[in-house]
C-alpha cells in the first residue's frame, strides 16, 4: 500500500507531486533505469513533449512486464536539457500518472548522452 505524505505544517509542493510516499507491506520493488523517448523503431521526435509521452509509454511497458502498472510508481527523477520547455514534460507525467502524485525530482542538465535526447526519467515502483 502506498500513501502520499504531504504535511499541512510545511509549504505545499511546487507542482503535482507528493513530498513523500510511504510504502507498507511491499512485496516487490522495481527500479526503472533512466528511460528516454526513443520509439520502438529507433526514431525519436525532436519535440521534448513528444519525447516525454513516448518515455512514459516505455515506462508503462516496463511496469507491465514486471507485473505492475504506473499506479505502482512511487518516485520519479526527471532530467531535462536546459532550455527545453518543461510544461509538456510535466503534462505527460500528469497524464501518465492519472493525476496521482508521487515523490518527484526535476533536474535540468546541460546535455544527455545523445544530443537528440532532450529528457530522461528514472522511476521506482513498489507493489
Amino acid at each position: 500500500m502506498n500513501r502520499e505524505i504531504n504535511p499541512e505544517s510545511i509549504a505545499p509542493t511546487a507542482a503535482k507531486y507528493a513530498h513523500g510516499v510511504l510504502s507498507t507491506g511491499a512485496e516487490r520493488i522495481l527500479h526503472i533505469s533512466g528511460t528516454v523517448g526513443t520509439r520502438p523503431d529507433g526514431t525519436i521526435s525532436d519535440d521534448v513533449a513528444e519525447q516525454a509521452v513516448e518515455t512514459w509509454r516505455s515506462i508503462s511497458a516496463i511496469c507491465v512486464e514486471a507485473g505492475m502498472s504506473v499506479d505502482d510508481i512511487v518516485s520519479i527523477t526527471t532530467y531535462a536539457v536546459v532550455g527545453q520547455p518543461l510544461a509538456g514534460v510535466m503534462a505527460a507525467r500528469d497524464a501518465a500518472l492519472g493525476g496521482r502524485r508521487v515523490a518527484s525530482v526535476l533536474i535540468t542538465v546541460p546535455a544527455l548522452v545523445r544530443p537528440e535526447w532532450k529528457m530522461e526519467i528514472a522511476a521506482v515502483a513498489i507493489r
